[in-house]
């Protein structure tokens, strides 16, 4: 994913408004119940941190953007979140986990399975036993590729001190992510028009799709030993229908 998402201050101002709270986080919240200590790995403008520290758990929110923190540290209850600029490897000094989150697709930003293993290792290290790591991922076979092009992905938000702000996608269409070639990676340009200064911002992504054999193969090697796979927040199976991979691992 492009650094500049995270840390140009513009973009990280309109984060929340592009990604609110959803099915997603009602997913995590449920999830989390019965878990004292939380980390949640990736936690960007601490949304979902602060939500599981409202419920009572005790929250390490790990992020390595300062701008997502600063925007994190301003919410309600984030007084009561632990918050640390770093990646996976700051699991090592927070103390035994019961529950560790990657969500909104951050396993996608692990471009080289070795990236992902070392975190996921990571996690496996801050569990206690019996602890779970659980995170999402696109389903490739669901091809959400091919809905990142301007007609189909372009929305218009507006933005308190911002104003309004149209975006879109478009992907670079070589080489085909279904192509071996490829390696499951697509690579996109993000393009944020800002309306009161006429301005365009370009964001270019790269992200990797895996399935849920390379997923599930992936936490074997890490030492988890039993994965729950779910293909949508509902915990429906996965099927041909699925836009998402979940897993839930212990």
């Amino acid at each position: 994913m492009s650094q500049m998402l995270y840390t140009d201050p513009r973009l990280v101002a309109l984060y929340d408004a592009l990604n609110p709270a959803g099915p997603d986080t009602a997913f995590y919240l449920q999830l989390a119940q019965g878990a004292a200590r939380i980390a949640d790995l990736g936690c960007g403008t601490g949304l979902l941190a602060c939500a599981l520290a409202q419920q009572g758990h005790r929250v390490t929110g790990i992020d390595p953007s300062p701008e997502m923190l600063r925007v994190a540290r301003k919410r309600s209850h984030a007084d009561e979140v632990t918050w640390i600029e770093g990646d996976a490897k700051a699991l090592a000094f927070t103390g035994p986990m019961d529950l560790v989150l990657m969500t909104r697709h951050v396993a996608q930003v692990f471009l080289d399975d070795d990236a992902l293993l070392e975190t996921l290792r990571a996690a496996r290290y801050a569990l206690r036993n019996g602890g779970r790591i659980a995170f999402d991922s696109r389903d490739p076979a669901a091809q959400a590729w091919e809905r990142w092009t301007k007609a189909e992905s372009a929305r218009r938000i507006d933005v308190a001190g911002v104003g309004g702000v149209d975006v879109w996608h478009e992907r670079d269409a070589t080489p085909d992510p279904q192509d071996a070639s490829s390696g499951g990676r697509v690579r996109f340009d993000t393009h944020y028009r800002f309306e009161s200064t006429g301005e365009t911002l370009v964001a270019a992504s790269e992200l990797r799709f895996r399935d849920q054999d390379e997923l599930a193969d992936l936490l074997t090697k890490a030492g988890f030993g039993t994965v729950e796979r779910y293909g949508d927040w509902d915990r429906s199976g996965v099927s041909a229908a699925s836009r998402e991979l979940i897993a839930v691992a212990s």
